[in-house]
């Protein structure tokens, strides 16, 4: 048996830790396929969740981590677009894989229309699958680190008092200290001390910092 290289050995761990907290799930009512592709991920190191049916799929309990979906077009009670709209309609966004065995131009059209990721027709080789999985997983992983960034501004901007909030929209705004304390009608003293909370509550360095944090928030001013 070969020795692995400690570095490599722990870079190859910390690879397959990575992909396993990545999710893909299988939505097809072809048995054989499904469990087909299931065993295509799990080969590859992959974790994946199969349901034969839209229904299944979309009354699982979801995981946090960062997923996306390969799923059939075609398949009685629930097809793949209705599966979108339930998606859309939850809040929940995933990369998706469309595979059909009756691809046309006008229903490629309609997939990307609706977002797919990729849409790829049956019989789908190895290779081609697991990179599209892989450019999927990559989006999700993307998708997922922006949302906790955006989640961590917005409650260190909900840490802000009132009147912290609006220091912080009259100094993106430019406005001078002695601006800013006619303004709120405090002492510039004041307005010192809240610029000061406001840039170690916000967690930024510099005004360049605090103006892209503001460009990042959702709430609008407040009067």
């Amino acid at each position: 048996m070969v020795a692995i290289p400690q570095r490599k050995h722990d870079r190859w761990q910390q690879s397959q830790r990575l992909i396993m907290e990545r999710i893909v799930y299988v939505v097809d009512d072809d048995n054989a396929v499904r469990k087909s592709i299931v065993r295509l991920l799990q080969s590859e190191g992959y974790s994946a969740m199969d349901f034969a049916s839209a229904t299944a799929f979309m009354s699982h309990t979801f995981c946090d981590a960062p997923g996306c979906l390969i799923l059939d077009m075609n398949m009685p009670v629930a097809d793949g677009f209705d599966v979108v709209g339930a998606l859309k309609q939850s809040g929940r966004v995933l990369p998706i894989i469309f595979l059909t065995g009756y691809g046309t131009i006008p229903l490629s059209v309609r997939a990307m229309k609706a977002g797919a990721h990729e849409f790829l027709t049956k019989p789908v080789a190895s290779d081609v699958l697991l990179q599209a999985v892989e450019g999927a997983l990559q989006l999700a992983t993307r998708n997922s680190s922006h949302c906790l960034e955006s989640h961590q501004l917005q409650q260190r901007f909900l840490s802000l008092t009132r009147r912290e909030q609006e220091v912080l929209w009259l100094t993106i705004r430019g406005l001078l200290n002695k601006q800013m304390a006619a303004e709120l009608g405090v002492s510039e003293i004041t307005v010192k001390v809240h610029r000061r909370r406001v840039m170690e509550k916000m967690q930024v360095r510099s005004l360049a910092d605090l103006v892209r944090a503001a460009e990042r928030l959702q709430p609008t001013e407040t009067a």
